[in-house]
């Protein structure tokens, strides 16, 4: 989908936009850790609450850095500009390519999933949220909160940034759709910063990424996103509240 302006000025204020929300992230997260930092190194984990903050503050902020950034910044006319230059519509039949997609891609990253964890074991094959959460108790509030942040919060915010801003960015520099679409994948599988699970990140991304290239607009991809994150979301669920033993969180 072309929105205009595909030059490569606006690629590199695309990438800035980007790159703004990513610092934005890091910073947010200092904030919100800075109050339990007490220089020893006991290990103890963060309060449930706080906990929370980290899992939905960062990337709610990134996505104002965003759309913020992406209307200043972004080609084409002001009004709309941010819709316009991040590909977002609303569109039935695209948001319907998204869930199909999304849901049968389960097919694939389900079984890659399980056989990731029988290669590098249980312990190894974890998320960094999952492990977070694992063995922890939340009020019914807490719970839904996280289980909302798992699977709506986080596949939108995370989409925005890497389907929506840097795919936008790479757009301007005239590089080939497949070429963007190998690029943001790649990134997104490195920036979750889990070295071990970035093989299976990948894999994870697939179905995602088509959506938004086979659509050409943004919310496909957040919803293939967001169905694939359900059953973690829901296994997150069920855990925290003590309904099924923690056995970690894909």
């Amino acid at each position: 989908m072309d929105v205009g302006g595909n030059e490569p000025r606006f690629g590199w204020r695309m990438l800035g936009v980007y790159l703004a929300a990513q610092v934005t992230m890091v910073l947010a997260s200092a904030v919100v850790l800075l109050p339990f930092s007490t220089g020893d190194a006991s290990g103890e984990r963060l309060p449930p609450w706080p906990l929370l903050a980290l899992l939905v503050v960062p990337i709610s902020l990134a996505v104002v850095v965003v759309v913020a950034g992406t209307r200043w910044l972004g080609a084409g006319p002001a009004r709309g500009r941010a819709a316009r230059e991040l590909a977002a519509r609303w569109d039935w039949r695209d948001l319907g390519v998204g869930a199909a997609l999304g849901a049968s891609g389960l097919v694939l990253t389900l079984p890659a999933a399980a056989l990731w964890t029988r290669w590098v074991g249980a312990d190894e094959a974890g998320s960094a949220v999952g492990d977070a959460f694992s063995g922890l108790t939340l009020e019914p509030t807490a719970a839904v909160v996280a289980f909302l942040a798992v699977w709506l919060i986080a596949p939108l915010g995370e989409e925005v940034l890497f389907r929506g801003a840097l795919w936008r960015a790479l757009e301007h520099w005239g590089w080939n759709r497949w070429v963007v679409f190998a690029a943001t994948t790649l990134v997104f599988s490195v920036v979750h910063l889990e070295l071990l699970r970035t093989p299976l990140l990948v894999v994870l991304s697939i179905p995602i990424g088509l959506a938004r290239l086979l659509t050409g607009n943004l919310l496909a991809g957040v919803v293939a996103h967001q169905v694939n994150n359900f059953l973690p979301a829901v296994a997150l669920l069920l855990t925290t509240t003590g309904v099924l033993p923690a056995a970690g969180v894909p």
